[in-house]
């Protein structure tokens, strides 16, 4: 009662329900993925090329071998960070066991060491007698080194934690062409250091559209070697043989629109070699998230 008058008590309007980070990466554990990795590799590279971006300086290539590298940390960190807290040791424990999971066919070790290097030469065979001489491939043997830290690193996240998480949600090949896709544009701040031809100058659009083409297609082809196998190691080491050939094989001396033209042919060869297994095999069967290749 107020100056003798009855008042009624109204209760007072309850702000919405607070939901925790845990709670917001339990209900979107590929976005939280997605935004950790893309968050960690992005800001490793900021401060990596910091002190050149605030004076204006163009950026060399040798910038980008220095940022490559650091790139890589995001995926592989940003899988160990969330596996630990959301599923904590026994999470940890699985993601060890299927890096380590090596007992598999030995077709399957075949596909993953050896599609990616006669693709490469396939294509570029034929582009050197039909098109021009300039696409014979280079011998930079030691390339083949560069691709072991990308697939080692990158796929304890790519495979371990990015695809079977997008699996909760999606078909196999879905999942697979959403990882590509995700996956080629996490190369952006690199992109123009990548290849003989850089810097590709106008023809940079163009090279980067063929280079996500071409490494989607890969990333399906390392997915249907995942999820016949659950193991991360032949995801690894597919990874390294495509990087590392990439690196060893690409033609050393052709302009950027003599290298957009071979990834693109490249990226043209793996979907259709995506198309012969999807037609025999079935991508679209493949074992789900709940077996137990997970």
């Amino acid at each position: 009662m107020l100056n003798g008058k009855n008042t009624k008590s109204y209760p007072h309007p309850q702000p919405p329900p607070y939901m925790s980070i845990r709670s917001l990466i339990h209900r979107y554990p590929a976005t939280a993925y997605f935004v950790l990795a893309y968050g960690i590799s992005c800001a490793g590279a900021l401060l990596a090329t910091a002190h050149k971006l605030f004076r204006g300086a163009p950026l060399q290539r040798m910038d980008g071998l220095i940022m490559f590298p650091i790139l890589l940390l995001g995926p592989s960190l940003a899988s160990i960070i969330l596996t630990g807290a959301m599923e904590g040791r026994p999470g940890l424990r699985n993601l060890l066991s299927r890096i380590g999971r090596w007992r598999v066919g030995i077709s399957w070790w075949a596909a993953a060491l050896l599609i990616p290097p006669a693709m490469v030469l396939f294509v570029l065979f034929l582009l050197s007698h039909l098109v021009s001489p300039d696409f014979t491939p280079n011998h930079f043997m030691i390339g083949f080194l560069f691709g072991i830290l990308a697939g080692f690193l990158e796929e304890i996240g790519w495979t371990g934690y990015a695809f079977p998480t997008l699996r909760l949600k999606f078909n196999p090949l879905p999942a697979a062409i959403i990882l590509g896709l995700i996956w080629g544009l996490w190369h952006f701040p690199v992109i123009d250091f990548l290849g003989a031809a850089s810097p590709h100058g106008s023809l940079l659009p163009s090279f980067f559209i063929a280079f996500i083409t071409a490494m989607t297609a890969i990333r399906v082809l390392i997915c249907w070697i995942y999820s016949h196998t659950g193991s991360i190691l032949l995801a690894m080491l597919m990874h390294a043989s495509s990087t590392g050939c990439l690196a060893a094989l690409s033609p050393p001396h052709v302009s950027p629109v003599q290298e957009t033209t071979w990834y693109l042919v490249y990226a043209a060869g793996l979907w259709i070699l995506v198309a012969i297994i999807a037609g025999r095999s079935g991508l679209s069967r493949l074992p789900g998230a709940d077996s137990p290749a997970y």
